[in-house]
């Protein structure tokens, strides 16, 4: 049977998303001025910060955020508290600049991977299931495009399948081991993998944020636009998850490409 009306409208939807504007030219858009600017005012050996913090970031957010929800409460996701939290972080954050970001990113991405595992919940996801887990995890590598991205290799199913085998291997054995634990070779290549995409957005956070203007103020919008571009990542990737375990991935991946 194929998709009904809902459903289609659904997809198209998940399809907005998850195929607009990356992080960069949302920031621009907001703060009025373009990122570039802050890219240049970056210390040179930033990007190794960066590399390091979203490693610890992603390590952190996979025991943090699950282990304090419960599968069967709040149908509804708590878009609204997750990114009030995420704001009051990169409040906290803003006011001690680039400095922070180490302390503050590990902060960021436990609450955003909390909203991502209540969005999965509400899509009627199990957030106990390895699959879910390493779903949620997949959300920080689709970043949507930028403008030096090729479309070729940076679309949703293009960085679905690309993650494929790692996203398998710790899958099998988060399900052979029944525990979540950030040091197992399978769950490290993973977040490995992950953080090498996932860094790119935080690299635009933290251009946003080195420009003079921002402060803490800033540091509160730029954490909130952060925190709604991957809402709307997960919104996306669990809308298509949940429509592909009703009608098959191959034939939501046709009419994905089709729309």
């Amino acid at each position: 049977m194929g998709l009904n009306e809902k459903e289609l409208k659904e997809l198209k939807e998940a399809k907005r998303l998850l195929e607009n504007p990356g992080l960069a030219v949302k920031l621009t858009n907001a703060l009025g001025a373009p990122i570039e600017q802050g890219f240049n005012m970056l210390p040179k050996k930033m990007g190794g910060a960066v590399k390091i913090a979203t490693k610890t970031a992603l390590e952190k957010a996979v025991g943090a955020a699950v282990m304090t929800m419960n599968q069967d409460s709040q149908p509804k996701a708590s878009i609204f508290f997750h990114k009030a939290a995420a704001a009051a972080s990169g409040a906290a954050g803003g006011a001690f600049g680039l400095a922070a970001l180490s302390i503050e990113l590990p902060i960021s991405t436990v609450i955003m991977f909390r909203s991502i595992m209540d969005i999965a919940r509400e899509n009627g996801e199990n957030i106990r299931s390895p699959s879910t887990l390493a779903a949620g995890l997949e959300v920080f590598a689709l970043g949507g495009p930028n403008k030096d991205d090729d479309a070729g290799e940076t679309g949703y199913y293009a960085v679905r399948t690309a993650l494929s085998r790692t996203v398998g291997e710790a899958v099998e054995y988060l399900a052979r081991k029944g525990a979540v634990d950030g040091t197992a070779p399978a769950l490290v290549r993973l977040i490995s993998t992950i953080a090498s995409r996932f860094g790119i957005v935080v690299s635009e956070k933290a251009a946003a944020s080195a420009i003079p203007i921002i402060g803490a103020a800033g540091g509160s919008l730029v954490n909130t636009l952060f925190m709604d571009h991957f809402q709307c990542m997960a919104k996306g990737h669990f809308t298509v998850r949940r429509l592909e375990r009703t009608h098959g991935k191959e034939e939501i991946k046709r009419l994905y490409d089709q729309l």
